[in-house]
């Protein structure tokens, strides 16, 4: 009796211990969520023209707009710089930090240094400020639109597998892998990417009108210019690095004070809400409906 006893508290005490760590990962999952923008950091606090950084394939919006944001807020910081080394990404959060930068720049000047490379969607981002600067070897352009397809038919056919999707809707499987694209499929397609081109296009000339005085087929047919080819087709404005590109701005807007960058950089996650973003994100990639269908990408490939 006693040790049935004793057993029963013991479950108890678990039982509590469990529902106590489960509420502590709740607490600081839910406080870190709370913090938002406020989950940078300033790099280089005394300098008074701020760096967010656009590195790698662009597939979310939200880090990079809210680094935006905070260096907008920062009422020390009178520029912006957008440091771009990508090669592109999905057009939706590309287009979604372009209107970004165009609402921040009509209350603080935002410039664009491109790196290596800023291709595609990393130009198109590019193109939302007021001046572009980059050094003669970048890469730059790529402008053009792409949605990869990889048609499979034959390799599911050697491995016997006979794909057989039920479907409400004639082209609710369109760029399926399992089966060859028919002709109309391919017309819907194209004209759907066509008007994501035509998009890219004007927002370009948007901000570039008056520089840019070539027909779209000389720099808007998905090729690639160096920095110095692209300042020639009005891409690109000053052949200048970061830093060299950040002293002349200092120096336009008289800026008081010693010349520096603050970089906004995101603070590190602990690592309880890294696991459990990692274990959401794994989550949601089990999820087949969300991998039917590929997107569309502002990417050199």
């Amino acid at each position: 009796m006693v040790e049935k006893k004793n057993r029963a508290v013991i479950g108890i005490l678990l039982l509590v211990v469990f529902f106590f760590l489960i509420l502590v990962i709740f607490a600081t999952y839910t406080v870190e969520a709370l913090k938002g923008s406020k989950n940078f950091d300033d790099d280089g606090k005394g300098g008074t023209i701020a760096v967010v950084e656009i590195t790698g394939v662009i597939l979310d919006a939200k880090e990079t707009i809210e680094k935006l944001v905070k260096a907008h807020e920062a009422k020390d910081v009178r520029a912006i710089f957008i440091r771009i080394e990508s090669p592109g990404g999905a057009v939706a959060p590309v287009q979604e930090i372009y209107d970004e930068i165009v609402r921040i720049d009509q209350e603080k000047p935002v410039y664009a240094s491109i790196g290596s490379v800023a291709a595609s969607g990393g130009y198109y981002i590019a193109a939302a400020t007021r001046k572009i600067f980059s050094s003669p070897g970048s890469l730059v352009g790529s402008i053009g639109v792409i949605l990869p397809h990889v048609d499979m038919t034959s390799l599911f056919e050697w491995i016997k597998l006979k794909p057989s999707p039920i479907k409400a809707g004639k082209f609710k499987d369109i760029a399926s892998n399992s089966r060859p694209m028919t002709a109309e499929e391919k017309t819907i397609l194209e004209n759907m990417l066509n008007d994501v081109h035509k998009q890219f296009i004007e927002d370009i000339l948007k901000k570039r009108k008056n520089v840019i005085k070539k027909d779209p087929l000389d720099y808007a047919e998905g090729q690639i210019f160096s920095g110095r080819q692209a300042q020639n087709l009005g891409l690109v404005d000053e052949l200048l690095g970061l830093w060299g590109a950040g002293r002349k701005v200092h120096k336009e807007l008289n800026l008081s004070g010693e010349f520096g960058f603050r970089y906004i950089k995101k603070k590190k996650e602990s690592r309880l809400v890294k696991l459990m973003d990692d274990l959401a994100e794994s989550l949601s990639n089990l999820d087949p409906l969300a991998q039917q269908n590929s997107p569309m990408y502002l990417m050199k490939r």
